[in-house]
């Protein structure tokens, strides 16, 4: 549960009117559930312990912090934390389920062959298959509470000076540009940027959709702009073809006859508010294989226009970590906030490549993710006995437990994509029992409701008792004891020898299950329609599923230094300090101090630690 609520914005009384004019939303967009996202706010942002998890680098401000917007706005109102920019991407309510691409290694072994061999290792040659990062699938209304709440959040620690660029496309930005309009005013609304890029495509009913849209507001008339200039065209160059000690200029002469000077800035002109940035794809340098990426160049135009060195900049929809990775470039400071350990990996091993120092804070709100909401979510479905699909209920169920004795039983979970679903309240309970229950079929006699947290279940109890009208009996259900079987750690087997360490077997029986039915689908494939797909071979070893190896030789518990590590890319090549290197993973990893814990990424993210036993020689 959360350790208490903090007010959204200071000196709150009560009866004050804290949303503005927020009937006026109401009327225009017409989505359901105001009053919620009201009774939410009010409440204030919920606060939970942290945990530092890692500290790289030298201690400084810098954060990397996985959980959610709301709560990481807590944390920071609570630490006195203002930040002077914020840059977000959210999800885009595109309807679409983005994955990421999981590489297989290259063995040791057959690495080594491959060197002694002179021979390169194809692209081609890689074995891959695909995981779910995300699933961007909403609803309209859903999607809209939740960025209202998101949005007044990240209002509530912005500086007085600071500026907001909210990064979306034609699915949903059209209304969340009436939110931000409420949320900051009108008068604060500063630029529509139209992001375009190039690339192909096969829609032969309408144009291409190839840009993005970027909201540019100020919380106030203050504010931080420097701008961007680009050079003048040759043609404009000509026609400023006169010069005196203010610089070149041209001529302009009015009606009445009368000759007056404009004149040219040294520094160009500034850049309209169409911006031309190619996507980020495999040929890029800077491409860190995350599906949502955004080009550093899209970014250091908007940090160095809104921001100064030294300011700090946030990120609350992290992603691939391109706003921190900028940010620390240009020698500013940085908050990444995301709520899946794939965006923190990649963010953090970004930004070791390049030489950041920061602190990496594990939000305790008491949901145990496996890697992802989406991930967790498909998970879940498996690990609630009994529960199975049901075509005939509303989407708001999950699915039914079949029981012998009282027949079907409908189970909601909450959706782990959406956090106002996270607390069991009135609000929740109402709907629960005045919306949802009365359409079931007479025959239910009995539904199971999982709660994250909950108020006081004296205070459920009594709203059930006296408004729920059916005879239909309602179990409430933890579903923190479900989400704490999602984790379970990959095992390794090691020996230590003089300096180094050797792994000697590597056992992940999820990426195991997960290549299994990666296989059976490719062989039913071929089945379908004649084409031979290749299939997945791991060795008995199963050193190819490792990606990363980190040794602590500072502590045994608690925050990890990583005193040693190496990380090995697609191809088997062995990464030092976020360099890239000639050398193919011979199964070790050296130390110079005697190494107390070792860390384990597979490929497809999960870390396992592991204590180190100096008698295993």
């Amino acid at each position: 549960m959360a350790i208490k609520y903090i007010p959204y914005f200071k000196d709150t009384i009560d009866g004050q009117a804290i949303l503005d004019n927020f009937i006026r939303t109401k009327r225009i967009l017409k989505y359901a559930d105001n009053d919620k996202v009201k009774e939410k706010i009010e409440r204030g942002l919920p606060l939970y312990e942290t945990e530092v998890t890692e500290i790289v680098g030298d201690v400084s401000d810098n954060l990397v912090i996985r959980g959610e917007c709301l709560s990481a706005c807590a944390y920071l109102k609570e630490k006195d934390i203002k930040v002077d920019l914020v840059y977000i991407d959210p999800p885009f309510a595109s309807g679409a389920d983005y994955a990421k691409k999981v590489y297989i290694r290259r063995n040791p072994k057959k690495a080594t062959a491959l060197k002694e061999a002179k021979r390169i290792l194809e692209d081609e040659e890689l074995q891959s298959f695909e995981e779910k990062m995300y699933g961007d699938i909403w609803n309209k209304e859903a999607y809209l509470n939740w960025m209202y709440e998101n949005l007044m959040a990240i209002k509530s620690v912005m500086s007085e000076k600071a500026s907001i660029y909210v990064h979306l496309d034609h699915h949903i930005g059209h209304y969340v540009k009436i939110l931000l309009d409420e949320i900051f005013g009108e008068n604060n609304f500063r630029n529509e940027i139209v992001w375009c890029y190039t690339g192909g495509t096969d829609n032969k009913t309408s144009f291409g959709k190839k840009h993005d849209t970027i909201f540019f507001y100020t919380k106030t008339d203050e504010y931080t702009f420097n701008g961007d200039f680009e050079p003048f065209s040759e043609g404009t160059l000509k026609r400023f073809n006169k010069q005196d000690e203010n610089g070149r200029y041209k001529e302009n002469k009015l009606a009445n006859g009368k000759i007056y000077k404009t004149y040219m800035k040294e520094e160009g002109k500034l850049v309209p508010d169409y911006w031309m940035f190619p996507i980020v794809n495999r040929t890029y340098e800077e491409h860190v294989d995350y599906a949502t990426q955004k080009p550093e160049a899209l970014l250091e135009r908007i940090i160095k226009a809104s921001s100064n060195k030294n300011n700090i900049v946030a990120d609350f929809f992290g992603g691939s970590g391109v706003t921190a990775k900028v940010s620390n470039d240009l020698e500013r400071k940085f908050i990444h906030v995301d709520v899946g350990v794939n965006s923190i990996e990649t963010t953090r091993d970004r930004l070791l490549s390049a030489n950041a120092s920061f602190k990496i804070l594990d939000i305790k709100d008491s949901v145990n993710l496996f890697r992802n909401p989406v991930q967790t979510m498909e998970k879940l479905k498996k690990l609630i006995p009994g529960l199975v699909s049901e075509d005939d209920l509303d989407e708001f169920w999950e699915g039914v437990i079949n029981d012998s004795d009282l027949g079907k039983i409908p189970v909601y979970v909450p959706n782990l994509m959406d956090s106002s679903t996270k607390l069991l309240d009135i609000t929740m309970i109402n709907k629960i029992v005045n919306q949802e229950i009365i359409k079931l079929d007479d025959e239910i006699k009995k539904v199971i409701i999982y709660y994250i947290d909950r108020i006081d279940k004296k205070e459920i109890d009594s709203f059930i008792k006296e408004n729920l009208k059916m005879d239909i009996e309602i179990e409430l259900r933890d579903l923190k004891e479900v989400l704490s079987e999602t984790i379970n750690n990959d095992e390794v087997e090691y020996h230590l020898d003089s300096n180094k360490i050797c792994i000697d077997t590597f056992i992940s029986d999820r990426l195991i299950r997960k290549i299994k039915e990666y296989n059976e689908k490719m062989k039913l494939q071929s089945l379908n329609n004649g084409k031979k797909h290749h299939l997945i071979k791991i060795s008995t070893n199963g050193l190819e599923l490792i990606e990363m190896i980190s040794l602590d030789c500072t502590s045994s518990d608690g925050v990890w230094h990583s005193d040693e590590e190496i990380k090995i890319d697609e191809l088997g090549y062995v990464i030092k300090k976020g360099e890239k290197t000639d050398e193919f993973w011979d199964g070790t990893i050296s130390f110079n101090k005697k190494p107390l814990r070792i860390k384990i990424r597979n490929i497809s993210g999960d870390e396992s630690i592991t204590i180190i036993n100096s008698q295993n020689k």
